[in-house]
């Protein structure tokens, strides 16, 4: 425990939106704060399916850390892996050969833990090696080189069937994310392939929106999820409705319908933007705490944010779930909004222990949902109205470019949609390809 000569030690684990939310709260109090990330980089993730379609480049959707809170006296930034809690101690155990000379743990009396959320494959982690996600930049940087590889070997082929699995591209999952990547392939496909190939075109692609549901966007009103799969049709898309993956392989998907029938998509190019699973983290402060952890990796917390017999605990965001203080657990969307305003909260109630006073239980003020199909494509649900097309594409433009980190990104991603809405194309820096086994080789053999 910090003497009382000392500021109050504050250590938050990851730079995400909740992490970050904390950080900025407590920049310039009178208390220690020690942001602790694996990343020296905070990462814009509502974005990064752009970076994987070649719309933007890493580093629009990044801000190192470092850069952020270098002015503050009060904020240390440490690169390392976080691996375990000692909670009786109250100490962080940091992983030993993440940075050479990091401290083996770091004590704190008030933790902050915010490290989110992967995609999940329902138990067959085989398909990772398959189904590229876009929940990371790596991921994301990863997937971008998989769609262009496969124009590239396309354009290559003298074989028609060959081509047309190159030409096939499946994205698994009908929430936001894998309505916006369908719709992001769809433009890039018709818009670019146009231009820069000359024995491919859009015609040629297949793209096919995988969703056990039967229906698109199951988080928006009827209206708007009908009008998004409209939308999504216009651009070349297929939603494949009520259609469940049981199996993934490099040679393509495997779908079973609602009556048991077997349908074989045969293509080189998967994307998986179905469920999330919590960081094992969260497992394991349920562990530690006896905490109740749900089937998606999530530990319970309090009303207050706070673990289980642990109230110097703070958890927050996709890894939690939220309890409502009579046995249930408040219906919180897994979103960057929910994280946002947690990281407040977390910061206010710091901020109020320490002064004595009361906490009041965590709120969640919904202020709508927001998904892009395409340019001048989208649906907005701002609950006391619901919008689709070019209005509801200025709001999500808007609201993208405000909660961006950084005034020089947001100047950076302004001209990079505008271009790209006037030209009908896409900047060359951001549809480069890039194999880390290339990088290797390069350093081995710098010639080439």
């Amino acid at each position: 425990m910090a003497t009382q000569s000392e500021p109050h030690r504050v250590v938050v684990v990851g730079g995400g939106f909740g992490g970050l939310r904390v950080v900025k709260a407590l920049r310039g109090q009178d208390v220690q704060v020690t942001l602790i990330d694996r990343r020296n980089f905070h990462l814009f993730q509502p974005l990064t399916y752009q970076v994987a379609t070649g719309a933007l480049s890493p580093s629009d959707v990044t801000y190192p850390l470092r850069a952020l809170f270098g002015s503050a006296p009060n904020v240390t930034v440490l690169l390392a892996a976080v691996i375990d809690f000692d909670l009786e101690q109250r100490r962080v155990r940091l992983a030993p050969d993440r940075v050479p000379g990091a401290p083996e743990s770091v004590p704190y009396d008030t933790l902050v833990v915010a490290t989110g959320s992967s995609y999940s494959y329902f138990g067959h982690d085989d398909w990772r090696r398959y189904a590229g996600e876009v929940k990371s930049l790596e991921s994301a940087v990863a997937v971008r080189s998989r769609v262009l590889e496969a124009l590239e070997r396309a354009e290559a082929s003298t074989e028609v069937a060959d081509r047309r699995a190159e030409l096939t591209f499946v994205v698994v999952g009908g929430g936001p994310t894998g309505v916006e990547i369908a719709g992001q392939i769809g433009e890039l496909t018709r818009d670019t392939m146009t231009r820069d190939f000359r024995r491919i075109s859009g015609e040629d692609t297949r793209i096919l929106l995988v969703e056990m549901t039967d229906r698109v966007l199951g988080g928006f009103p009827p209206g708007l999820s009908a009008r998004a799969q409209r939308s999504l049709q216009r651009l070349g898309v297929t939603p494949t409705l009520g259609r469940e993956v049981v199996a993934i392989d490099g040679d393509g998907v495997t779908l079973k319908g609602p009556g048991g029938d077997a349908e074989r998509i045969v293509t080189r190019t998967v994307i998986w933007a179905a469920g999330v699973r919590a960081s094992g983290l969260a497992a394991r402060l349920g562990e530690l705490s006896g905490a109740e952890v749900d089937r998606s990796g999530r530990v319970t917390v309090g009303p207050d944010l706070s673990l289980p017999g642990h109230p110097e605990v703070i958890a927050l965001g996709d890894m939690v779930r939220v309890g409502d203080g009579q046995g249930g657990v408040q219906d919180l969307p897994g979103v960057a909004p929910v994280a946002i305003q947690q990281g407040v909260y977390a910061a206010k109630a710091v901020r109020r222990r320490l002064a004595g006073q009361p906490v009041k239980p965590f709120h969640y003020v919904n202020k709508g949902n927001l998904a892009t199909i395409g340019r001048g494509r989208a649906v907005a649900d701002l609950g006391f109205l619901r919008l689709s097309g070019l209005p509801a594409w200025l709001i999500w433009l808007a609201v993208h470019i405000w909660y961006l980190i950084g005034y020089q990104n947001r100047l950076v991603v302004m001209f990079r949609w505008s271009f790209s809405f006037l030209s009908r194309g896409r900047t060359q820096g951001s549809r480069i390809i890039s194999d880390p086994e290339d990088a290797a080789a390069a350093q081995i053999n710098p010639s080439g």
